[in-house]
């Protein structure tokens, strides 16, 4: 993994070492492993337990949202300070859902992901949602992730249907 932008070094379906698999592998996904590849080793149990744990996460950090929204309140800041708190909690939060839906399916730019990263943050709820409700229809980033294996495992297929013996030890013609 990458240490600045929390994104894999290689993508799935990378060969990596291939002695143990002779092709390429799956690459895990978190909370999940490889079970998405057959959905299999607790996979529905998981997706269920994700499903779950996120939208106890996003409701719980609403409510220290809430007490955040009551400390300003009672801190008597003025009305356009806690309209402007509460639009910036909101379309962080909007902004973040879309991010993060996006993001299972396609690749982030890694630059992108960094520059995005404080307004990630203030969204979070809006992260957790979104994995929550992908976790309803299949692992967060699984139709990413198979595309790439599948993708990996044609043209490992391919490229190894074509040799066939050492070429070394090819009769040369005279």
């Amino acid at each position: 993994m990458s240490d600045e932008t929390g994104t894999p070094d290689t993508p799935a379906g990378s060969s990596g070492d291939t002695a143990h698999g002779g092709g390429p592998r799956p690459e895990p996904l978190r909370f999940f492993g490889t079970t998405w590849v057959n959905h299999d080793g607790g996979y529905p149990a998981r997706r269920a337990g994700v499903a779950v744990g996120s939208l106890v996460a996003a409701a719980a950090s609403c409510l220290v949202l809430r007490f955040a929204y009551e400390g300003i309140r009672i801190a008597d800041t003025g009305s356009f300070v806690t309209v402007l708190i509460i639009a910036m909690f909101a379309i962080c939060s909007a902004l973040a859902f879309r991010n993060t839906w996006e993001g299972f399916g396609s690749r982030h730019d890694p630059q992108r992901q960094a520059s995005l990263r404080g307004l990630l943050a203030i969204g979070f709820v809006g992260s957790l949602l979104a994995y929550f409700f992908r976790s309803l229809t299949e692992a967060p980033g699984e139709k990413l992730h198979r595309e790439e294996y599948e993708k990996a495992r044609e043209e490992y297929e391919r490229r190894s249907s074509r040799r066939t013996g050492n070429p070394s030890k090819k009769k040369r013609r005279k």
